[in-house]
Order: structure tokens, then sequence, then C-alpha cells
């Protein structure tokens, strides 16, 4: 368990990588405190990772509702693949658009996987053929888009990612309200953005999904992710003017980060503590 990963070792949407080294110095402040850290989003496991790396005595808990250990577990699977990619388009120029033919031929190649194995990580296999802002999770998917040599260089590892973690597969709220009487506990809570897709859970993430999960911090030691574009912290802050201590996010502490999306459009991702 000696690895500490600086982001999630196969592709995902939302993975808060840029936000570790203020998330570490978080948990460090957490430390003396807390003796169990429960991630009831947890994505690509990227925090749990770095929670039981910071405070290796913690009991970690990773919601993996998202099915990323199905991800990991095929990873030289996914190797193989990309490989076999690789050396098809040897002498095509990176980032080259492909033409109808050799289009075919990758997806029969990722075909032949899947009906050999039964499973094949799509979207990682998609993120070294689509270019940046696409993602597809199913060859249907896959075989409805323009492809580019993007292959990835070298193999993915994940050696020793998950070691510590107890891994899970529950729905948010069931989760929470197994921990929910521990004093010590410190919940890590990174819901979909508003709007968007959100993987497992089907729909779109709407506003009174993120009004349920305001309900969690109530009492609790929480690290809640979001950004402007949710504007919950607006409707946060106008709560705490009408209410004061009853409102959501009363006396915790916001940081934030600029994206940059393109040279028009920007947005600030924000890390809401109280410990």
């Amino acid at each position: 368990m000696d690895r500490i990963y600086k982001c999630a070792p196969l592709p995902f949407m939302g993975q808060k990588r840029y936000f570790l080294r203020t998330f570490i110095e978080v948990l460090e402040q957490a430390g003396g405190g807390i003796d169990t850290v429960v991630d009831l989003f947890g994505g690509s496991g990227l925090l749990s990772h770095t929670a039981k790396r910071v405070l290796p005595g913690c009991r970690v808990v990773y919601n993996d509702f998202d099915r990323y250990v199905d991800r990991l577990a095929v990873v030289e699977q996914t190797n193989g693949i990309l490989r076999a990619i690789k050396e098809f388009l040897t002498g095509v120029e990176p980032n080259k658009c492909l033409s109808d033919r050799q289009r075919a031929d990758v997806l029969d190649i990722v075909h032949d996987y899947e009906k050999q194995n039964g499973y094949t990580d799509i979207l990682t296999i998609g993120r070294s053929l689509l270019f940046s802002g696409k993602w597809v999770t199913s060859l249907d998917e896959l075989r409805r888009h323009t492809m580019y040599n993007r292959v990835h260089s070298g193999d993915y590892r994940a050696d020793g990612y998950l070691d510590g973690l107890e891994v899970v597969h529950l729905d948010y709220q069931d989760l929470f309200d197994l921990h929910r009487d521990n004093p010590r506990v410190l919940f890590l809570i990174d819901p979909p953005y508003l709007t968007t897709e959100c993987g497992m859970y089907k729909n779109y993430w709407k506003l009174t999904d993120h009004l349920n999960v305001l309900r969690l911090l109530k009492g609790t030691k929480y690290v809640y992710f979001t950004s402007d574009k949710s504007q919950i912290v607006e409707l946060c802050q106008w709560l705490a003017d009408e209410y004061r201590e009853a409102a959501p996010m009363w006396g915790a502490e916001i940081r934030q980060r600029t994206n940059t999306l393109n040279y028009q459009a920007k947005f600030n991702d924000m890390m809401i503590t109280r410990l």
C-alpha cells in the first residue's frame, strides 16, 4: 500500500485529481478527530484511495456505485485490446481521423475481444479513439462516433489501488444511514453535478436530488464537492441568511479552483468542508 496515485488509473469523468493537494491538507487536519471515512459517491475511488494513504489507521469505505472495480478487474484485457489496435494503426499519424475501413477493423478487434470475454471496458477503449469530451459506455455507442488514432501510449496500471479499502455497492442514503451515528466519521460527498449524466444513477441529477443530499450535512463532518454551475452554494447562502445555524453548510469552509473548458467557458469547482 505504498504507492499513492495522483489520478485514477483508468479514465473517469469528474475525478477530483486537481483537488488532491488541498484534500490531503483537509484529511491531515481532520485526522485526530475521525476513525472512519465514508465515500458516499465513490466514483473512481481516487478520494478513498487518497484517504487510506494519508490516514492508514482509518477505516475507509468506498461506495463503488459505478462499478469501477469491474473495469479495474479487466485492466490487462484492456491493455491487450489497445496494444492490438495500436499495432493495427502502425503508420497512422497521431490524432488522425480513421478511414471507414480502419474504423470497421478497429471495431472488429473490440468486438472479437468482447465476444470472447463477455465484458470489455468500452469507456477506456473509447478514450483512446475519441476526442476529448466524448464518452461511451457500450460498443453500440462507439460505432456511432468518428474515430481518431489517440491510442494510449503504454499500459494502464492499477496495482494496489484498492488496497485497504472496504468496497461496497449501495445507494448513498443507505450507506449514510449505516454510519450516521458514528461521531468520528468523515463523509466524502461528491454527487453528480446538476443536470449532468450521473453514471449508474441513470437519469439526470436534478435540483431535488441535490437538496436531498444537503440533508446529510446536518451535524456531520464532511467534505462536499460541487461547482458554481449548480448554484447550490448561493442557495445555501440564502438559507444561512434566513435560518442561520439551521442552514446547510453553516460554518463550512469553501475552497475553489477555476476550470477552463475553452477560451470562452470557465467554471469554478468547489470543495466545502466542515470538520
